[in-house]
């Protein structure tokens, strides 16, 4: 099962400077270009645009890569 979260949500997930905390901007329900790659997304599995706490960095995750905090 997919974990699900929502717009305004406080998430963490692990990058490759450890782990970052940020707040979801947007939730994506069709395929979208972010970055130079295609993320795949669905309304059953989508895709979310997180603004890092500590930086200006966006990042786009799955739910099951992202811990609600």
């Amino acid at each position: 099962m997919t974990k699900k979260f929502s717009v305004g949500d406080h998430v963490r997930w692990n990058s490759e400077a450890g782990h970052v905390h940020g707040t979801i901007a947007k939730i994506h329900t069709i395929d979208v270009e972010y970055k130079g790659h295609t993320h795949r997304c669905s309304p059953d599995d989508p895709q979310y645009e997180i603004t890092s706490d500590t930086t200006d960095h966006v990042a786009m995750h799955k739910g099951e890569a992202l811990t609600k905090i």
